[in-house]
């Protein structure tokens, strides 16, 4: 990833030019690209490679571009720091989406959730977010193993497998942390529950760095990307990180906008040694549902993140070479929600087509009910693999005799082959008996 170039002051520029750059603005044709780069929130990086009308320069856009900002733009005062984010028409029909789509009350989302057992689907979206925020952070190891393992509980056997681990562990229970204040306390276990077992050394788990020897870099290029606050001010800082995230701004934040600041400032300070990343990414759900929008749990963001990582790596830089404004995170961080609500509508979708195929398969296959329906359905799709007890007790999020009483059902019924393993049984499809597939 390539470092941005750090714009020139744009006070000094624009004292310099004086009346030439506010004449550029009478100019229509250079109004209009001005115009049109600032709603694309172009960093001057992005617009030095940019083709410029030509009565004009770079350097004399990108000012006028920064004067047009000022007028949209608010404060958000934090620790000695002044970080600036303007809400564009955009910005705000995308929260009002959100609005609609992902808070208030179970009822207000019917459109997009009507399915019986929500709680496997938001299992599985836990799941999916683990894995992702883990590779994010270098976790090697593909989603389909991480999902059997964590389907079958199995104790992990890497690094790697560790990492996914601890980051679902924590996942759920950010989940029945929605009624709680963000104290060092809290930050602290959080820490400790995605780090465990994960870091060099075992006593930075749960515990703020004291030193100032964690840089955000490049290791093989020896590029350093961020150099985080001294270490000493940490104390200060997180306790009014805490205060900002449990309290009300005196400036009315919209949750969302409030919960990706959370998520850049955990970045930005880097209180950690390690796992800042997925630490920031779990403070953001913990916002979210704290302030009821609750379709965030059926939403991994960080899937989407992971297609583009190098966008998001740029996105914090772009915030810090630019007098540190927000709007390049927040950006992006709207546009990778709005790509995972459509994600999550399309796979609930899915999930209701196939319920409604499992309650035509009830029908054909007597004597189940619409969980071992789903079971089933399962089996057919992906009929030379296997399952086992605590794999379906994982994904049903149901206790162990349920889902011991599911499978030993199907196998009853002629569906389902019960074979010996290890000390256990696995489950596969006996095809010959397998019902038929409705249309």
């Amino acid at each position: 990833m390539k470092k941005p170039q750090k714009p020139k002051p744009w006070r000094e520029i624009l004292d310099k030019a004086g009346e030439e750059a506010v004449k550029l603005l009478e100019d229509g044709e250079i109004e209009a690209f001005i115009t049109k780069s600032n709603r694309s929130y172009l960093h001057w990086d992005e617009l030095r490679y940019r083709e410029i009308p030509k009565k004009a320069n770079s350097e004399l856009v990108w000012v006028m571009m920064k004067v047009m900002r000022q007028g949209k733009q608010r404060l958000l005062k934090f620790g000695g720091m002044q970080f600036r984010y303007s809400l564009q028409d955009e910005v705000s029909q995308k929260l009002h989406i959100l609005d609609i789509s992902a808070g208030g009350s179970l009822e207000s989302g019917s459109k997009f959730i009507d399915l019986k057992g929500m709680d496997r689907y938001i299992i599985n979206s836990l799941m999916e977010e683990a894995i992702a925020s883990s590779q994010l952070e270098g976790a090697a190891t593909t989603r389909k193993v991480a999902k059997k393992m964590l389907r079958e509980n199995k104790k992990p056997r890497n690094y790697s497998e560790q990492m996914i681990v601890n980051g679902y562990t924590t996942m759920r229970k950010i989940s029945e942390l929605k009624d709680t204040k963000m104290t060092i306390d809290l930050l602290l276990d959080l820490h400790r529950s995605i780090t465990e077992d994960t870091l060099k050394d075992k006593m930075d788990e749960g515990r703020f760095r004291d030193s100032n020897e964690v840089v955000v870099m490049d290791d093989e290029k020896g590029v350093i990307y961020h150099t985080p606050p001294n270490h000493q001010k940490l104390k200060d800082l997180m306790e009014e990180f805490c205060e900002f995230a449990s309290e009300d701004s005196k400036e009315f934040i919209h949750p969302i906008i409030k919960a990706i600041m959370l998520h850049f400032l955990i970045g930005y300070i880097h209180p950690f040694n390690d796992g800042n990343g997925r630490t920031a990414r779990a403070i953001f759900y913990w916002y979210v549902l704290t302030r009821d929008y609750w379709l965030f749990e059926f939403m991994p963001i960080s899937r989407i993140i992971l297609k583009s990582k190098t966008q998001y790596g740029m996105a914090y830089l772009y915030t810090e070479t630019d007098d540190n404004d927000l709007t390049y995170f927040i950006n992006y961080n709207l546009d990778s929600i709005g790509k995972a609500l459509e994600d999550m509508k399309a796979y609930l979708t899915r999930k209701q087509n196939e319920q409604t195929e499992s309650l035509k398969l009830i029908d054909s296959a007597k004597d189940i009910n619409l969980r071992q329906a789903d079971i089933l359905k399962t089996f057919m799709k992906r009929p030379d693999e296997h399952v086992t007890i605590n794999e379906i007790e994982t994904m049903y999020n149901v206790a162990y005799q349920t889902a011991r009483t599911d499978l030993l059902n199907l196998a009853k019924l002629g569906y389902l082959e019960k074979i010996p393993y290890k000390n256990k049984f696995i489950f596969t499809l006996k095809k010959q008996n397998a019902p038929k597939k409705q249309t």
